[in-house]
């Protein structure tokens, strides 16, 4: 039941009609239980079914409807309504292209993911039928963290050295990189510091930790960037030594 209805603001662009966005302002019914994207799917259904915006699982897990609410970046399935005002300003997540509505481009946070090898490289491969490549509690507890992330780009949106610097590698991928490095059965750590470790990589990073702050799933990519610039110092003191010592 509900006794009251709450705006939601909407930016709107479609690139074939559109010269830039504009807002357009919806009025939804306020139930206690729903969530933003509850307001955006009512909208689409009952209102505007020209409404364009992504989602998935409704539940947190898939990342599909990040986007910005009342000017911060979270995703749409787990901000409240009751946690709001009268009005609810909804539209892209920022440092994005905007390809209509609240679909954002996700081309450049694609192919830095795929830069850092967010994968399993095995120091050595074996036969399946050797057996499996186990770990224990202690082993799986350092990385664990930073395996949560749903590659929502919200901890980009947050990132200002990202909306600065695009070229900057950026909070998921350089964590997910990390979470691979910190893995016992990895041996890719080597292919990976290219990137990670290079001028558009960790170092690009100024520990603003906003991105930890706006992380949905608690990931704390601040602090794995960190954890990554010490251990690339670790690197470089290294290799020094060993010049010195010839």
């Amino acid at each position: 039941m509900t006794d009251r209805s709450i705006e939601l603001e909407v930016l709107r662009y479609n690139p074939e009609t559109d010269s830039e966005p504009y807002w357009q302002r919806y009025s939804v019914p306020h139930h206690h239980e729903w969530v933003v994207l509850d307001a955006l799917n009512h909208i689409k259904e009952n209102i505007d079914p020209t409404l364009n915006y992504r989602w998935s699982c409704h539940m947190a897990v898939c990342g599909s409807c990040g986007m910005m609410i009342n000017g911060s970046p979270k995703l749409a399935c787990k901000s409240f309504m009751r946690d709001y005002e009268n009005l609810i300003r909804v539209e892209p997540l920022a440092h994005f292209p905007i390809e209509r509505d609240l679909v954002t481009g996700m081309d450049d946070f694609v192919s830095k993911l795929a830069r850092v090898k967010p994968y399993l490289i095995p120091k050595q491969d074996k036969p399946v039928e050797e057996g499996e490549y186990r770990q224990t509690p202690a082993e799986l507890k350092r990385y664990k963290q930073y395996s949560m992330c749903i590659n929502c780009m919200i901890c980009y949106s947050a990132c200002p050295e990202y909306g600065l610097i695009p070229k900057f590698l950026g909070p998921a991928a350089i964590t997910l990189a990390h979470r691979y490095n910190l893995d016992s059965r990895d041996g890719g750590r080597e292919q990976r510091q290219e990137e990670v470790a290079s001028g558009e990589g960790v170092w690009e990073c100024t520990f603003v930790g906003a991105c930890s702050e706006a992380c949905p799933k608690h990931v704390d990519p601040a602090g794995a960037l960190q954890q990554v610039k010490i251990a690339s110092t670790i690197d470089w003191f290294k290799e020094q030594l060993s010049s010195w010592l010839k």
